[in-house]
């Protein structure tokens, strides 16, 4: 499947790797294509860079380590076209999901896991390990 991450999962894959997140990583790793939208790959180098400012040169690293395909966030498009997002800078990740055509978004936003869509899926990572991870127990 091809699975979109929202910027707050890389984050937590990165800075906070949980039992969930290292389990979230290495399945979709092993079976799935990643996709990562420009969008998402600025916002986490902004994030980093004001927050986290020790862990910029381990940043590259996880980007040149973590296997993803890139995928252009359109920089304009019409909003009435997508659905309602309550929090605006959360719709470019959302169009992007939906024009890379992607199965899945997992994102822990409440902004966007609430939204009702048919494609992609919006799940967060536990609720993605429960439904498709094989070798959840």
């Amino acid at each position: 499947m091809r699975i979109m991450l929202d910027t707050n999962i890389l984050i937590s894959m990165f800075l906070f790797p949980s039992k969930t997140m290292n389990k979230l990583k290495f399945c979709l790793c092993m079976h799935h294509e990643i996709l990562l939208c420009s969008y998402v790959v600025e916002e986490m180098k902004d994030v980093i860079s004001r927050k986290f400012k020790s862990y910029e040169n381990k940043s590259e690293e996880f980007f040149q380590t973590f296997p993803f395909d890139l995928v252009y966030t359109p920089e304009s498009f019409n909003k009435d076209d997508y659905p309602e997002v309550r929090d605006i800078f959360d719709l470019p990740i959302l169009v992007s999901a939906i024009l890379e055509n992607a199965d899945i978004l997992i994102s822990g936003d409440k902004d966007l896991t609430t939204i009702e869509i048919e494609r992609p899926e919006i799940l967060t990572p536990t609720e993605f390990l429960d439904r498709y991870d094989n070798n959840s127990n």
